[in-house]
């Protein structure tokens, strides 16, 4: 009898597939060479139907959107935070108390280049004024620029003729954020370059979403002045993606009616945090908030700190 029985379960999976055979080899229906009209409207109906009745499309996944969740990550309605915010050392510049006056210098003999880079730094932060060191140490800087009523110093490093790092300090008490600073492309080398006027421009923080990311934006914001001259048409935007924070400057151009473009002004650079520290720049004795090291904190590529 075994023998049988394995005959009839042969049967039944050859009638299986002859069956799934069929119906994948069944044609779609043509709508064209149906000849009646009504007929052919009705087919039609049914086909946008089963269309529209399709699974959606799936959302690709890429790094950003499968990124670890930090214990830091903050919620807009996060009381704590709004707290702490209001009682740190740029809580004077959003309470309206202070209006931003920058300070930007370089280090000792700069290049052409890094000279360039640091004029236009000055056209695209409005309120803002260039020093040369002439040998002086930052130390005896900042004093000086606190008497003189600045606000933060933007201090601008090269190495092998190239500008590679950023530092802004915020006075009188800090914080200090030290960048990386690559990809830097002039105006002169931007094709197709818009013209900058003289309005205050607005200001676009975009994707600082942990404690650490609040604490950098709270700094770039503080760069600029509080009321942007929207009629200028002007907006500066920090975009964080994957801890990289790209600077781009632009300006709305109205095509038409409905459609609005951008056009660059220049520069374009992008930042790599390295360092927070408390208080004003101390290299040596300074209180590290946050410091990126490499080995401990790049173990997965879908876990950032900004």
């Amino acid at each position: 009898m075994a023998p049988k029985k394995m005959k009839v379960e042969n049967v039944e999976e050859e009638n299986q597939k002859d069956v799934t055979e069929d119906v994948q080899t069944i044609p779609k229906p043509n709508i064209s060479r149906i000849k009646n009209k009504i007929l052919r409207n009705e087919m039609y109906k049914k086909l946008r139907v089963e269309k529209r009745k399709a699974p959606p499309k799936q959302v690709p996944k890429t790094i950003e959107s499968m990124r670890v969740k930090d214990e830091t990550m903050v919620n807009k309605e996060d009381t704590e935070v709004m707290l702490d915010e209001a009682q740190d050392e740029l809580a004077t510049y959003f309470n309206r108390e202070t209006s931003p006056q920058i300070l930007i210098t370089t280090c000792d003999r700069p290049c052409l280049r890094t000279n360039k880079f640091c004029k236009e730094l000055k056209l695209t932060i409005p309120n803002s004024e260039i020093k040369y060191r002439r040998g002086l140490d930052l130390k005896k800087i900042i004093p000086q620029a606190k008497e003189r009523g600045y606000t933060d110093i933007i201090i601008v490093n090269e190495d092998r003729k190239e500008p590679n790092g950023l530092v802004i300090t915020h006075l009188p008490e800090g914080p200090t954020l030290h960048f990386k600073l690559s990809s830097v492309r002039l105006t002169t080398e931007i094709k197709r370059v818009g013209e900058m006027s003289k309005h205050k421009p607005e200001l676009i923080l975009n994707n600082f979403g942990t404690r650490l990311g609040h604490s950098v934006g709270r700094v770039f914001a503080s760069l600029f002045p509080h009321d942007p001259q929207f009629q200028g048409r002007r907006v500066v935007t920090f975009h964080n993606q994957r801890d990289f924070i790209f600077f781009r400057h632009h300006r709305y151009v109205f095509r038409n009616n409905k459609r609005v473009g951008l056009k660059d002004l220049g520069p374009r650079f992008t930042l790599k945090l390295r360092s927070l520290q408390k208080g004003t720049f101390d290299s040596k004795y300074g209180e590290y908030e946050w410091v990126h090291k490499r080995k401990e904190m790049e173990t997965s590529r879908r876990k950032f700190s900004l």
